[in-house]
């Protein structure tokens, strides 16, 4: 499931969520200071290290679309050389028509595309529902599925339940707003203006609140925020929760085969490419064209690969786009997505090894529910069972500009399970429609961690993707002091505990070191 940060709209929510200044679009490239924690991206290439000849890195991006239009982005879009465009043929015979930029694994041959996806424990739940409606209790006695069954039908039923309800209360609230502006007789009436509407007396707290909002953010802000806020409880209520729902009619595929490929079409953008093309954008967004952003890396293609939907993806998808990735000469795979559950960890696992086997570096968010990996497992990851763990792969963290404060609070962690910290906070790139905007979510951590690895390695074309996450993980800035823990108010911990690095991964140190590996070798 896509990773930024949403924020709930309450009646009682205060000023300080709205207003804040955003920092300088490009506050991470800078080097380390109290107020800004940056990762020495500028001292990088500003180094000896990076006037070494360079080799282009093709770095996939796994997300939900790509606007391959973006004028930040059209001049390092990979295209696959082997395929002649709009010609409706497979001309390089891998499987998939006309992919000139990449793949779209959840669309249909008919152009059609799923927006909308049920979240993985709901697909588990509408599978166990159908396993378990004719069974005796002799048959489901120390079943474990059945067990997790009926702990899935306890919490889905409920949030069914409350999702109805607070869609209906955001659709009643964005009514209200609008017939206060109605009785104002103003388009956009201010907070004052809207506490002079006469109202009953059960409903003035309401206005009131109301009019602080307006007050605060102002009447269009406020309208659009509680739009987004429908809108999300709209998804969640009509197809993410919806049992009825059913989208990968779209994709028409045998859903029960997953070593099934060829399937989905090749729009890479999709209904809603913001997510990805800001990921896009922070990793290869054309440096020193005076417009928009430098993005990290200088000499990359970004490869587009569609899996994610609104709602949480599917491992069959996620399986395939690694392996299309590998297929396709893609270095470096960024997965800017996750989820709590899994369906068929085993056929993600496979495509993981074959990404290992091919030397194609993995880079993925940790996730945004400031829980600890460790103890609660986030998916895709590493672990390939029995104790084993792919050596290609980078799970990453998000931290923040203040040392003080740096992680940041929706940032999941894990001693063992999470690798690196990177920012992820107010992070300037790409979105669709030739416009920028600032974005959170360890989602934009990943591909600053991504991006930092392909300036490595474009520096450095010898190294093998092992060597290029060890050198990134050796090379973080270790700070010892303590943080507040991700999800807590109070609670501090040593920033080393949030990871199995301790860090903070830093472009300079990364580069040089990596140079030094092999001058050793």
């Amino acid at each position: 499931m896509k990773k930024t940060i949403i924020f709930f709209l309450g009646l009682t929510l205060g000023a300080q969520a709205f207003g804040q200044k955003k920092p300088d679009k490009h506050w991470y490239h800078a080097a380390p200071t109290k107020k800004n924690m940056g990762i020495s991206l500028d001292k990088a290439y500003a180094s000896e290290a990076a006037k070494l000849p360079s080799k282009t890195i093709v770095v996939a991006v796994v997300d939900g679309g790509v606007d391959i239009a973006h004028p930040d982005l059209k001049d390092v879009i990979w295209h696959n050389k082997g395929e002649i465009p709009f010609n409706n043929i497979d001309d390089d015979r891998n499987g998939y028509v006309d992919d000139t930029v990449g793949w779209n694994f959840i669309g249909g041959k008919d152009g059609r595309m799923v927006q909308y996806d049920h979240l993985e424990k709901v697909r588990l739940y509408m599978k166990y529902k159908e396993q378990f409606k004719n069974v005796n209790a002799d048959e489901v006695n120390n079943n474990p599925e059945y067990a997790a069954y009926q702990a899935m039908k306890v919490d889905i039923e409920a949030t069914i339940a409350s999702s109805k309800e607070s869609y209906q209360n955001m659709l009643q609230l964005k009514s209200t707003l609008e017939e206060y502006a109605r009785l104002s007789g103003k388009i956009e009436p201010t907070g004052k203006e809207i506490k002079a509407i006469s109202v009953k007396e059960s409903e003035v707290k309401k206005r009131d609140r109301i009019a602080m909002l307006v007050s605060l953010m102002g009447y269009a802000k406020l309208h659009e925020a509680i739009d987004q806020s429908a809108h999300g409880m709209e998804a969640q209520v009509k197809y993410q929760y919806n049992l009825d729902y059913n989208p990968r009619e779209i994709v028409g595929d045998n859903y029960n085969d997953p070593h099934e490929f060829g399937y989905g079409n090749n729009n890479v953008a999709g209904p809603d490419a913001s997510h990805g093309t800001h990921v896009a954008g922070i990793i290869g967004a054309v440096r020193g064209n005076e417009i928009g952003l430098d993005g990290v890396a200088d000499n990359v293609k970004i490869m587009a690969i569609r899996v994610v939907p609104d709602g949480d993806e599917r491992d069959k998808d996620v399986a395939n786009a690694i392996r299309y990735a590998v297929d396709n000469g893609a270095n470096i795979i960024n997965m800017s997505f996750g989820k709590g559950y899994k369906w068929d960890k085993d056929v993600v696992n496979e495509a993981v090894l074959y990404a290992q086997d091919h030397n194609v570096l993995m880079v993925h968010a940790a996730g945004n529910s400031s829980q600890d990996n460790d103890i609660t497992a986030n998916y895709p990851n590493d672990s390939l069972g029995g104790g084993v763990f792919a050596n290609n792969w980078i799970e990453v963290g998000a931290s923040q500009p203040s040392k003080k404060a740096l992680a940041t609070d929706f940032s999941n962690y894990g001693h063992n399970n999470v690798d690196v910290f990177s920012p992820g906070k107010d992070i300037y790139s790409t979105i669709p429609n030739n416009e920028y905007a600032y974005f959170d979510g360890t989602s934009m951590a990943a591909p600053v961690c991504a991006g930092v690895c392909a300036l490595v390695w474009s520096r450095n074309p010898t190294l093998t993707a092992k060597d290029v996450k060890m050198i990134m993980e050796a090379s973080v800035n270790v700070y010892t002091s303590k943080v507040i823990l991700p999800g807590t108010k109070k609670t501090k911990i040593p920033f080393p505990m949030l990871s199995n690095t301790g860090g903070l991964i830093n472009a300079e140190r990364a580069l040089n070191m990596a140079t030094l590996t092999l001058m050793k070798k």
